[in-house]
């Protein structure tokens, strides 16, 4: 879907920050790290981090060990994107909201956040995670503090292959 987002708009990086949250093995961060931006990507596992290192020894993205609830303070606005996906969801609620919050601040003014997570409607109930899609709330919940939604899409038509997904986009003027 992150692909999806950058073939719906001119995406150039130009040397531009980015940030990769909860990057896992490094997919989502080689391919923003593809589209010209200085991407920084962390995850909270230190196995995963070394992979991800391992997998691409020749790669100039920064992979780093850290926690999206105690992210080191020189992150706060410091990124011209943010790449949020599938990390949130995971999380239990508590802490999802402050989650939610640490990663809006990592968006610098002008900056855009990306968010990809499963979805589900409030009228679904409790549901038994992980991972714990996310309501249209929670989402939402992304577009405070300076972020503005910019696009906000629910993808569950046939042509999407897996789970139902949120694709949003926000962004900070």
């Amino acid at each position: 879907m992150l692909v999806q987002w950058a073939h719906a708009r001119p995406v150039q990086g130009d040397g531009r920050r980015a940030l990769v949250v909860g990057s896992g093995l490094g997919a989502d961060a080689e391919y923003v790290a593809g589209l010209g931006f200085d991407t920084v990507a962390f995850d909270i596992s230190v196995t995963a981090v070394r992979a991800a290192r391992r997998r691409f020894p020749h790669s100039t993205v920064h992979y780093l060990p850290a926690d999206v609830l105690d992210p080191p303070g020189h992150w706060r606005e410091a990124f011209d994107v943010v790449v949020e996906s599938l990390t949130v969801q995971s999380l239990p609620d508590p802490p999802r909201r402050d989650a939610i919050a640490r990663i809006r601040a990592m968006v610098r003014p002008g900056g855009t956040l990306i968010v990809i997570a499963s979805a589900r409607d409030e009228e679904d109930g409790p549901i038994d995670g992980p991972p714990w899609p996310l309501t249209r709330a929670e989402i939402d919940a992304f577009a405070t503090d300076g972020l503005q939604p910019v696009r906000i899409e629910d993808i569950r038509d046939g042509a999407q292959r897996g789970p139902r997904r949120w694709l949003a986009e926000f962004r900070r003027p």
